[in-house]
């Protein structure tokens, strides 16, 4: 009987540990969001107030901060597999993750769309277009 004590003991320590380390997932995510903007408002206010000639300064911000937005997006959606496959794997969280996921990859999506002004599927043609007039795309 002790046996099964210190097994169940040890679960519960392992499952304790799982969630810890999807909590810091979660408030990493959290900080490159938060990091993110502040470093894209940062650089918007000394682009447009620091230099008159550039005039891509609202782009740069919307790509800076869409950038930082997907970062944090896709680090979430890795503490939320942690948790659900891990913690929780009932058929009803494994469903609320996938929807949570497919929200996720429509954000993400958008966010290309708006930064990039493509669909993400289109970033090999863009690229090879791009090489055969000797351009750079980033």
């Amino acid at each position: 009987m002790n046996g099964g004590n210190s097994e169940h003991e040890l679960v519960k320590r392992v499952l304790d540990l799982i969630e810890y380390l999807a909590l810091i997932i979660e408030i990493l995510a959290v900080s490159v969001i938060a990091i993110g903007v502040v470093y894209a408002l940062i650089r918007f206010l000394v682009a447009r107030y620091g230099n008159e000639t550039l005039h891509t300064y609202d782009r740069q911000f919307r790509a800076n901060l869409g950038n930082s937005l997907l970062v944090g997006l896709e680090i979430l959606v890795a503490a939320d597999i942690i948790r659900t496959v891990a913690l929780e794997p009932s058929l009803t969280n494994v469903a609320i993750l996938g929807i949570l996921v497919l929200v996720r990859t429509f954000l993400s999506w958008s966010l290309v769309v708006e930064i990039e002004g493509r669909w993400p599927w289109k970033a090999a043609e863009a690229e090879s277009r791009a090489a055969a007039e000797g351009e750079h795309v980033e």
